[in-house]
């Protein structure tokens, strides 16, 4: 116990001279061994490493998981070295009520079927994303928070030696100086040699710590385009399954916009006498819609329908209308046009026809388009 003392108040006398020494320093009152200008690059290049690996960390952490809450959870296992539960992600979450709701509706209505359509796609949805948190989080994260928990610390470490020993080597020169008798300077100049070797050492040994930062920058590298190679099959993923669903849900979506897609055929018919409810409705804008090639006569349009040749189709003289391609499409056969996503097209409909299709222009190419690829220009 008194050996204890002894070291305590001997590490509280220490503390405190060294606490005088800084003070000083800082007035210009006492002398201090600066370091080479190479040696003080190292020094703010590793500052400025860690300063920026913290901020990426944490910002990549909100990143994968936005909910702080949860985050603060996956901090407490990682310190308390227990494995992290795994947890439902939203569009997983998503996907369960959707598919409820459509048992709820019915899952035979068009409503209860699109749920489960949508919902199934949520679901890989958010498979996609676990996986991809879960690669970012080993191939990326994990060396990050392996640099500041491991090797910074370190070399933090080796840094506050090599302080304590600048500050011994400068009270010994202080004491070098003060020394009047032959003995007394003696001995202070045997002091300062021992003292300048082993800040000499812990110097040198601090220097190889902060050069290894150029092989930490190597690391960090390759983990970030592991990261980028995650992220970029990630979000591929998720863009090939809303194609899908997008192509599955395209009959869907083409009976609710089949008023505006398709031309009214009666408008070819003679005007009959209007009421005044109708004279009040023709005074309001009319809605554009695609022009109708006439009905050919005798010939029901179901069956004119099936023995069409859309190559044998000429624009209606009324006039045609423009579309923009929104995605590629490849034609299934003959009769249908393969497009191309941002492509500029002449499109119209014919009596009869699938509300779901148009005939679609290109140059001297003809065909068959979906409704549900198209955007339609004024």
């Amino acid at each position: 116990m008194d050996f204890n003392v002894k070291k305590l108040a001997s590490d509280a006398g220490v503390f405190f001279s060294r606490a005088m020494q800084f003070t000083e320093e800082k007035l210009g009152q006492a002398e201090k061994t600066e370091l080479d200008a190479h040696f003080e690059n190292l020094l703010a290049r590793a500052d400025c490493t860690k300063n920026w690996t913290e901020k990426i960390l944490r910002q990549t952490e909100v990143l994968l998981q936005p909910n702080p809450s949860a985050r603060v959870e996956e901090f407490l296992y990682e310190k308390l070295d227990r494995k992290v539960p795994s947890r439902v992600t939203n569009g997983e979450l998503l996907a369960q009520y959707m598919t409820e709701a459509a048992n709820d509706f019915g899952p035979g209505t068009p409503y209860g079927k699109t749920l489960i359509k949508v919902g199934e796609t949520q679901r890989r949805l958010g498979a996609a994303e676990r996986d991809f948190i879960h690669s970012a989080s080993i191939n990326f994260l994990t060396p990050l928070r392996n640099f500041l928990e491991g090797d910074w610390r370190t070399i933090s470490k080796e840094r506050r030696i090599l302080q304590n020993r600048r500050l011994d080597l400068d009270a010994c020169k202080a004491r070098l100086k003060k020394a009047k008798a032959a003995e007394a300077k003696a001995a202070a100049e045997h002091e300062l040699r021992l003292t300048q070797s082993e800040f000499d050492r812990q110097a040198e040994v601090t220097r190889l710590l902060l050069e290894g930062i150029s092989s930490t920058h190597v690391n960090h590298l390759r983990c970030l385009h592991e990261f980028v190679e995650s992220q970029t099959n990630y979000y591929a993923q998720c863009y090939q399954y809303m194609l899908d669903l997008q192509k599955q849900l395209g009959s869907s979506k083409g009976e609710i916009f089949s008023g505006t897609f398709v031309g009214n055929a009666e408008a070819t018919s003679p005007p009959a006498a209007t009421s005044p409810p109708a004279v009040a409705a023709a005074t309001l804008p009319a809605v554009p819609t695609i022009p109708v090639v006439p009905t050919i006569v005798g010939v029901p349009n179901t069956v004119a329908e099936s023995v069409l040749n859309p190559n044998e189709v000429k624009p209606p003289a009324s006039g045609t209308r423009k579309a923009r391609v929104l995605y590629d499409y490849e034609a299934a056969d003959s009769t249908e046009l393969a497009l191309l996503a941002d492509e500029m097209i002449t499109v119209y409909s014919l009596p009869g026809m699938d509300p779901d299709w148009l005939i679609g222009e290109r140059g001297n190419q003809k065909g068959k388009v979906p409704v549900t690829y198209l955007e339609l220009l004024s």
